[in-house]
């Protein structure tokens, strides 16, 4: 019997009428996510302006008779107060990503993260549309705790970092949406994502996994920033995709934030190690100083590890994929 992502009957599925809008759909993560939703039946209206997303993340379903794509930026989407008030519900991932960009183009960071989300808020308040918003883990800041609870204060660095200009903004994105919460009734949930990773992912913008696994393919060295002690956790971007998926269709959800990550701790050098290993590679490792890599006196978190209770207890999910296979499945399609 074929089924969807969730285990049901394909045919028990109903094709649904009102489609989910999803911003950013030909992103990253924005792709696997309107493949997930596809497959469970659903209608999907993509939108993306192409600054960062590619259409041939979208190959395997941009013909599919339940696909509507458009290219425009969310401001610049004419028929957007329309599109929402037909959607059921809205994924909003478009945004402006990668500590490159932050760093070479703050201007533009800020403004589409800030101007393109409240667009898309005030869109989807007048029938109520149910918004995931996406958010990151940047928004903890300097803190030092070894794992960050979504109820836990924030600590962000000066402004002349443009790097916490980029935590700034995403955490905006928050208080805006909680503010229409409150004020407009607009169902709102948050998902705050750490460090997604897998297939699609380039190193375009600074994304260390899709870096290491390009040079190390290409028998050059891995070029790991800082001293190399700085630790992550990975999760795979179906995963995510799942996390995603569960948090919009519960509405018990609604009103709250989650953290969506893995919590297998690893330093960036060791990931270097690993990709080499699996890879079997024969490159080495060149360790180069935060001020060459971006700018004259950038911070880095040193740990970035979430605490993921609340989003098992509301949603039972926790990742599945461990990084040797995430690793393996990145690499393979690169």
């Amino acid at each position: 019997m074929t089924t969807t992502p969730s285990g049901l009957p394909l045919d028990s599925v109903p094709q649904d009428p009102a489609p989910v809008l999803v911003t950013g759909g030909s992103g990253f993560i924005g792709s696997h996510l309107v493949e997930r939703l596809l497959a469970e039946g659903r209608s999907v209206i993509a939108i993306d302006d192409l600054s960062t997303g590619n259409l041939k993340n979208l190959a395997n379903v941009i013909s599919h008779p339940r696909l509507r794509f458009i290219q425009a930026k969310i401001s610049g989407c004419q028929e957007l107060r329309e599109l929402a008030e037909q959607s059921q519900s809205i994924y909003h991932l478009a945004a402006a990503v990668g500590v490159e960009l932050v760093v070479n183009s703050p201007i533009h960071v800020l403004e589409t993260n800030l101007h393109e989300t409240e667009v898309l808020l005030k869109a989807a308040a007048p029938k109520a549309v149910p918004v995931l918003l996406t958010s990151t883990s940047e928004v903890y800041g300097k803190s030092q705790k070894p794992a960050f609870g979504e109820e836990n204060d924030l600590l962000i660095g000066t402004p002349h970092q443009a790097r916490w200009g980029y935590a700034c903004s995403k955490l905006m994105d928050e208080f805006l949406g909680f503010a229409y919460a409150k004020e407009r009734g607009l169902p709102i949930v948050v998902a705050r994502l750490f460090n997604t990773v897998g297939p699609r992912q380039t190193g375009r913008y600074g994304m260390v996994l899709p870096r290491f696994i390009a040079a190390a393919k290409a028998g050059k060295p891995l070029q790991v920033y800082g001293d190399g002690q700085q630790s992550r956790c990975f999760c795979y971007v179906k995963d995510t995709v799942e996390a995603l998926f569960r948090l919009q269709t519960r509405p018990a959800a609604r009103g709250q934030i989650f953290n969506v990550g893995g919590t297998d701790e690893i330093s960036v050098q060791a990931l270097a190690q690993l990709v080499i290993e699996i890879l079997g590679s024969k490159s080495s490792l060149e360790f180069i100083p935060y001020e060459k890599a971006y700018a004259p006196g950038f911070e880095d978190m040193r740990r970035r590890k979430p605490v993921v209770d609340k989003i098992a207890a509301a949603t039972g999910f926790r990742p599945t994929t461990p990084l040797r296979k995430i690793i393996e499945l990145t690499a393979a399609e690169m």
